[in-house]
């Protein structure tokens, strides 16, 4: 990895860990000072920031971090579909037995604690394990391009961190029956019905974030 991509790496997690915030404004050297990373490498990742939608460069102001609005959430919802729709329709055929009863039985742990008591802990690993399940939907299908697109519009999901969309206490269970009725569909190769079970997860998140 070179340094334009350490940089960019480094600087997506800065965004992800709120060390950065969206609608920020910030110089190229309050980059250098944030991410660590030499002045070149903040210079030659900008273009790539800006052409991912990340950042913009405002007159007489410096560069704006990407602002959360509902143009963003309705935006990167829709392309989620988009993506999401190819790649479980893909997986119904693509995915091992053992590896959809391998999500199964986790994500069956996961509600039966979460029925007990949500700790820190517990919702850090619920959270991983629903973004980890969606990646490899899409890395299943093989597409580079498309996985390079979809790592972009999560990093713009992700940042739509607020009481309404991120993963709460409240929301363990009901997110986990979402999947499992995905899991479901998976395992007996139903594409209707993953579509249909992905369709309602997604939109059920699209709600809590457009009720901002």
């Amino acid at each position: 990895m070179n340094l334009r991509e350490q940089a960019y790496e480094t600087f997506t997690e800065q965004l992800l860990t709120r060390r950065i915030v969206p609608g920020q404004f910030v110089s190229q050297r309050e980059l250098v000072k944030l991410t660590g990373m030499p002045l070149g490498a903040i210079r030659e990742m900008i273009p790539r920031l800006e052409a991912d939608g990340l950042i913009r460069t405002v007159a007489n102001r410096g560069l704006q971090i990407l602002q959360v609005d509902i143009g963003l959430i309705r935006n990167a919802f829709q392309l989620r579909l988009i993506l999401e729709r190819e790649a479980v329709g893909n997986f119904v055929s693509a995915a091992p037995a053992a590896e959809i009863e391998d999500w199964r039985a986790r994500h069956l742990a996961i509600r039966a604690a979460a029925r007990q008591q949500v700790t820190p802990a517990l919702l850090a690993e619920a959270q991983q394990m629903d973004w980890d399940m969606h990646d490899r939907m899409i890395d299943a299908l093989g597409n580079s391009l498309i996985a390079s697109i979809y790592r972009t519009n999560s990093i713009k999901i992700r940042l739509i961190r607020n009481e309404t969309t991120r993963m709460l206490p409240e929301l363990v269970v009901s997110v986990m029956d979402e999947h499992l009725a995905l899991i479901d569909a998976l395992a007996t190769r139903d594409v209707a019905g993953a579509e249909a079970a992905l369709e309602a997860h997604l939109e059920s998140a699209r709600r809590r974030a457009v009720s901002i």
